[in-house]
């Protein structure tokens, strides 16, 4: 018998009685007749259900009080190749994994049906052996968070810990993240990291790695793909292009947005193409020019959280503005209309936070486009109020970018002169 991994008390008991094993192909007769392999369970999931993978591809979770009989139908399949040790091929570039949880890091709960974080970093790697043929993965757990629960102190963590690789052996690093804010994590460490001295993937999967629809296991191909054959440095967030399975974009790390809440091709570069796209063996390259590729190495690993993203509307209360004023904020990017706009009743508001010393940043709601201000007479009355236009940045790009520059300043000037310049692309 195998050690009938996840499952505990009565429901091991039940298996063992039965002399069912993990892989065996079972039919269970439960409220309806179902028949498949015996899955394990993941040691965060509930106490009472049974895990069967239908000849579908699905997962489900049985609840085991409702189970009337359970019959084996066939036997154990072998699987040496998942459960032998995989062994380095020395003559292969070596990379590094680092898990920080979200759902390429995840399988789903099937009493709830909610992803959970289950997997670590090393059985990522397990659970995609093709990596092994292109690359050698060290694999590394720096935190196993839902992506909504990374903070900017995450950020500065993963900054630190690539900070302390720079000089390795490693050929690129693989940062296995969840997508809800991973356009936030790549432009953090565009900005922190700028000039690294090899590539940095951000990727995500948008279905758990135990669906068979999964982009899991393909974005992570094709980042270690990438990092092996790419000569360029920079930050990249590697997802699907589209949605079938046969194009991989790599976007630079402030050009990038969500912009679905479930396709596998959430992902798109603003105003361009993605930099790269690996498909199948090959790496094709959109991107002109990088500022990132073309920088010294040059690590400032610090930021300023007291910065505000206001995203500006009808209706909008100025009150907002002086509630930030109060809370000693140093810095505000307005998501404005159009070309960079917000209305008359912000006007006072927004003299006193300057008065008071707070950076003050245009970027506009469009998805595509360039902010200026001169068009209109209301850009121009905000220009006279020392808003800074902020051409065409990304709004949470500017947000990030903005907590970078105020960890690392206190000069007004060198504040205005280091929003504007262009580190990683932002522009």
């Amino acid at each position: 018998m195998s050690e009938l991994k996840g499952y505990k008390g009565k429901i091991r008991d039940f298996l063992i009685t039965n002399k069912v094993d993990v892989g065996d192909l079972v039919k269970i007769t439960s409220e309806l007749t179902y028949s498949g392999i015996l899955m394990p369970r993941y040691e965060s999931g509930d106490e009472s259900h049974i895990v069967l993978k239908l000849k579908s591809g699905y997962n489900i979770g049985i609840e085991f009080e409702k189970i009337e009989k359970l019959e084996k139908t066939g036997e154990r399949q072998s699987n040496n190749e998942n459960s032998q040790t995989i062994e380095k091929n020395e003559e292969l570039p070596k990379i590094l994994l680092l898990s920080t949880g979200g759902t390429i890091a995840s399988k789903v709960d099937y009493r709830t049906g909610a992803v959970t974080p289950a997997l670590s970093a090393a059985e990522l790697y397990e659970a995609v052996p093709e990596i092994a043929k292109i690359a050698n993965v060290d694999a590394e757990v720096l935190f196993s968070e839902y992506s909504e629960n990374l903070q900017p102190e995450h950020w500065l963590e993963i900054a630190k810990k690539l900070d302390s690789i720079v000089d390795s052996d490693y050929v690129g690093v693989i940062i296995a993240h969840g997508t809800d804010t991973m356009h936030y994590s790549s432009a953090f460490l565009s900005f922190a990291l700028s000039g690294f001295k090899k590539p940095i993937t951000l990727v995500g999967s948008q279905r758990s790695s135990d669906r068979p629809s999964s982009d899991a296991a393909l974005n992570l191909i094709s980042a270690t793909k990438f990092l092996v054959n790419t000569k360029s440095k920079g930050v990249f967030v590697v997802m699907h292009q589209n949605e079938s399975d046969d194009a991989v974009a790599c976007h630079l790390g402030t050009r990038v947005r969500k912009n679905h809440t479930s396709k596998r091709s959430a992902f798109q570069t603003v105003g361009s193409e993605p930099a790269f796209v690996v498909y199948e063996d090959k790496i094709l390259e959109n991107m002109k020019n990088s500022f990132f590729s073309e920088n010294e190495y040059n690590p400032r690993i610090n930021l300023d959280t007291k910065v505000a993203l206001i995203k500006y509307h009808p209706g909008f209360n100025p009150e907002i503005i002086e509630s930030l004023i109060k809370l000693e904020y140093r810095g505000i990017i307005f998501e404005g209309t159009g070309l960079g706009h917000v209305g008359r009743t912000m006007y006072a508001s927004i003299k006193k936070a300057k008065e008071n010393g707070i950076f003050l940043g245009m970027t506009s709601q469009c998805i595509d486009g360039r902010v200026s201000m001169t068009v209109y007479e209301s850009g121009r009355d905000l220009l006279d109020m020392e808003i800074i236009p902020l051409e065409n940045m990304i709004p949470e790009v500017a947000l990030v970018k903005a907590m970078w520059v105020l960890g690392n300043s206190n000069s007004d000037d060198e504040i205005k002169n280091m929003m504007l310049e262009n580190y990683s692309s932002e522009f």
